[in-house]
């Protein structure tokens, strides 16, 4: 057993000295030549450049698209000091370009100010002045025109009705004056409202987890195909991007876009009510009809809805795990469009616009009634 083991021994140092005093590889890769150093493994050889998925390529595809119709913005207001000196303050931000005689859909607050000078720089960093077509200040949406010496690149505008939570979306704007760049992410909410810096409701607004910093305001908002589906406008709270971002839906500028070209008027549509939908069950404990409606909680003062006679809730009550306002009239249809779902009534506001006669079909004191009404709004500025 000794002698055994002392052989087995002699054998392995033997085996391991021979080894390391050759050239001889412990292991060889099978694409080795006869006689050549391999590696001490075996497997593939070191990549000399990695595959891109088909993700990246679309990313990359997308950018090629839109970095050259998406600009840099800045706008320049002469203001008055604490002295009554006159300074320039500036303002910078982001636009893309929507057809080629230079118009350029914009947020109406990165030109905004008082006779500002608007300066636009493309992508080859040819500098242009623009003038302002019209502003919807409501929206936050504005049209600016450059006359440029080229053919200019477009970028297509999409469908913002069709869009959808969770799909990719890219974003594209000059973020703190780092022209041209891209970030992704996904559609996180739709129909949001958010208040703007002064104190207006922003509503419809698209929320997505894309970077969105300051500098980004009024670039587009891109899905896959490329097509332009909202404007950058706003992000969550004061600093940078904390990943929620919001985009006004591109519907929104395609109209103002069409009234302005059209000679039309253009603007946020007002009903002037609030409240909640309501249908089932819940509508049937509290003596309404079961398809259900536009609960209306609150009439504005001034607004067409109080014109025309539409009542908020009288009193308030508990409703299995909800409290509901009770005596205010039911909207149960617009233009004959059922308004029972979350959504319904402002879906059927962005279709419309201000000065436009509504016809609505309420239930009020155990019957149905029928309310014409004409909607307000305030209207944006054709310059």
């Amino acid at each position: 057993m000794r002698y055994r083991t002392l052989l087995i021994t002699v054998l392995l140092v033997g085996g391991f000295v021979y080894f390391t005093s050759t050239n001889a590889p412990l292991f060889r890769g099978g694409n080795d030549d006869a006689g050549g150093a391999g590696p001490l493994w075996s497997g593939p050889d070191v990549a000399h450049s990695a595959g891109l998925s088909s993700d990246e390529e679309n990313n990359i595809e997308i950018y090629k698209l839109a970095h050259d119709a998406t600009v840099h913005i800045t706008s320049t207001v002469y203001q008055r000091g604490w002295f009554y000196e006159i300074y320039p303050a500036k303002n910078s931000g982001s636009g893309f370009i929507v057809n080629e005689d230079g118009e350029i859909i914009t947020n109406a607050h990165v030109i905004s100010g008082r006779a500002p000078k608007i300066e636009v720089t493309l992508s080859d960093h040819s500098r242009y002045e623009a003038t302002v077509l019209a502003r919807d200040q409501v929206n936050d949406l504005a049209l600016i025109k450059i006359s440029a010496d080229e053919d200019l690149p477009v970028l297509r505008l999409g469908d913002s009705d069709s869009i959808q939570v969770g799909q990719k979306v890219l974003a594209i704007g000059n973020p703190f004056g780092l022209e041209g760049t891209l970030t992704t992410g996904i559609i996180s909410s739709l129909g949001r409202t958010i208040r703007d810096e002064g104190g207006n409701d922003l509503e419809e607004m698209i929320q997505t987890d894309a970077a969105i910093n300051p500098g980004n305001s009024g670039g587009p908002l891109l899905d896959s195909q490329g097509s332009v589906i909202g404007v950058n406008t706003a992000i969550y709270g004061p600093g940078g991007n904390i990943g929620i971002g919001f985009a006004m839906p591109i519907n929104l500028a395609k109209r103002m876009l069409d009234d302005y070209r059209d000679g039309r008027q253009f603007g946020r549509p007002v009903l002037g009510v609030s409240g909640v939908p309501i249908r089932g069950d819940l509508a049937g404990a509290i003596g309404l009809p079961r398809e259900g409606g536009f609960l209306v909680y609150q009439v504005g003062q001034g607004t067409p809805a109080r014109a025309a006679g539409l009542r908020g809730a009288q009193r308030w009550q508990i409703v299995g795990n909800y409290e509901i306002g009770i005596g205010g009239d039911l909207i149960m249809e617009i233009d004959g469009r059922p308004m029972n779902q979350r959504d319904s009534l402002s879906r059927f506001m962005r279709r419309k616009r201000p000065g436009d006669e509504v016809e609505l079909k309420i239930f009020r004191d155990g019957r149905e009634q029928t309310v014409r009404v004409v909607l307000g709004g305030q209207q944006g500025t054709r310059l």
